[in-house]
């Protein structure tokens, strides 16, 4: 990948997708309730596909779901753990608006509040117990299966959270600095010009790829500092550790370890999260600009998704209250206020009874107070009880196992939708196809959303994709345009005679 997309994808390319909605399209999506659907993600980069997915698993078929996912890179299955832990947070520990804020916080900031930082310091502790222990696991996360991995990346994910646990801020991960010199060595002699290279970026990449509602002043102020969704009026200062990741590096003829960060610095996790949505009023105009901006409408996706988890309905944005047909009622009223002589009897009666009333509440709250010690109630420190996900399974693959997959009895036949990033697509081989069901559907993300790459180059991507797919069995897209496709959908057909 070239600097300015980084070396690790913290965050997808394109925006989320609901997979059973793919598959009730497709000539091979299962009906049957006892037939549990295989999905297998290859370089996915986060967890919105499987979230939407889950979230609007009621919608579909009864039918359980098994995702099973491959990265990259050891740090992206840290990041899943934790983001799926504070998807299933119960209402008891965290409300919807907090559990909402805290996502994106963590999701696409390089700096984060402080209650965040002492609430990933907290689960770290949690997901270290469960990577060192399948019994713990399968109590507090049993949604997430971990047997598949080696026991070097089990260790080295048990590494992750310690240094995620580690509550030492300064020197440990400056990633304000990190996040400069990585702009510095992508402009180069354009730094001092930097601000105009972002509005050129957006005016001539972004926008032309509908990605407009991506308010200039935030997708700037993105490039310039890392921070995507400051969703509250607070303090963002203390470094997001879930971001830091490791490089090798070569200078001289040696080869450096170095962490920092190394994720994108180019496109912004507003595609991810912040393009499309089911609400139509978000993208109203008004003196044809944006009355919303990618903030609001990566706030209300996620809030969603995290609604539809917990209660299985569709979330509805609350709304203020109706107004009233006629103005007057509700406007301002004049009313004509008139002394009256009160006797001093009157008086003292009055100053009685409230004073009756002030003991009466004084006495009810003293004796909540002795029921319930509140010094003592914190809600993250309830204990951890996930919400629970009936028929949904998440297992974390071994890097670099894509190519064995085919070969193993136990994956042979049995992804019935396969997602691959623009990244990883070089892995879609023939070796690899064995692995896919009979009938299968194969979905590619498309480079429309690289910023680096022109519009021809897009174009040429998708048509070097399409081959790859026809290369391991897969039929041509009967509709694809190149230049406007968020992804590639094909499907696959076992030929029975070569088998």
């Amino acid at each position: 990948m070239t600097d300015g997309f980084g070396a690790i994808t913290w965050w997808g390319f394109s925006p989320a997708l609901d997979f059973q909605e793919i598959l009730k399209g497709s000539s091979g999506g299962k009906t049957c309730e006892n037939d549990p659907v295989h999905i297998l993600l290859v370089g996915a980069g986060d967890l919105r596909h499987v979230l939407l997915t889950v979230a609007r698993k009621y919608r579909h078929t009864p039918r359980k779901l098994c995702f099973h996912i491959l990265e990259g890179s050891l740090e992206l299955y840290a990041r899943d753990m934790l983001f799926l832990t504070i998807a299933l947070e119960p209402q008891t520990r965290m409300g919807l608006q907090e559990k909402t804020e805290l996502f994106l916080e963590l999701f696409g900031n390089i700096l984060i509040r402080k209650q965040s930082t002492e609430y990933v310091e907290k689960m770290s502790t949690e997901l270290i117990k469960m990577v060192t222990d399948f019994s713990y696991l399968e109590k507090k996360l049993p949604v997430v299966d971990l047997s598949q991995l080696k026991f070097k990346e089990r260790d080295f994910l048990d590494a992750i959270f310690k240094f995620w646990r580690n509550p030492a801020i300064t020197g440990v991960f400056e990633v304000s600095k990190y996040w400069d010199l990585r702009i510095r060595k992508l402009l180069g002699t354009r730094y001092d010009s930097r601000i105009n290279v972002y509005d050129w970026d957006y005016q001539m990449r972004l926008v032309q790829r509908e990605a407009d509602i991506i308010h200039s002043h935030e997708y700037k102020y993105w490039r310039e500092n890392g921070q995507a969704f400051e969703v509250r009026e607070a303090d963002y200062e203390i470094p997001n550790k879930t971001m830091a990741s490791g490089l090798i590096l070569t200078h001289e003829g040696e080869k450096h370890a170095r962490r920092g960060y190394w994720g994108d610095i180019l496109v912004s996790p507003y595609v991810t999260l912040g393009i499309q949505c089911e609400e139509t009023e978000f993208f109203k105009k008004s003196n044809k600009q944006y009355m919303k901006t990618a903030c609001n409408v990566a706030e209300y996706n996620v809030m969603s998704m995290l609604h539809e988890i917990a209660n299985r309905t569709k979330y509805v944005q609350p709304k203020p209250a109706e107004k009233e047909e006629t103005g007057e009622k509700d406007g301002p009223k004049i009313t004509e206020i008139t002394e009256e002589e009160v006797s001093e009897d009157d008086k003292t009666d009055s100053k009685t009874d409230a004073e009756k009333l002030s003991e009466q509440v004084e006495r009810e709250v003293a004796e909540e107070l002795k029921k319930a010690d509140l010094s003592d109630i914190r809600p993250l420190d309830q204990e951890y009880e996930p919400l629970p996900l009936n028929n949904v399974s998440i297992s974390f693959l071994p890097m670099n196992s894509l190519p064995d997959l085919g070969r193993k009895a136990k994956y042979r036949g049995r992804f019935d939708l396969v997602y691959f990033s623009n990244s990883m697509v070089h892995l879609l081989t023939p070796d690899v196809a064995p692995a896919f069901a009979d009938t299968a559907t194969v979905v590619i993300e498309s480079a429309r959303y690289m910023l680096e790459l022109k519009l021809e180059q897009v174009k040429m991507f998708v048509e070097k994709v399409i081959g790859l797919g026809k290369e391991a069995g897969c039929k041509s897209p009967d509709k694809c345009n190149p230049e406007t496709a968020n992804y590639v959908q094909m499907q696959f057909v076992r030929d029975s005679k070569k088998d």
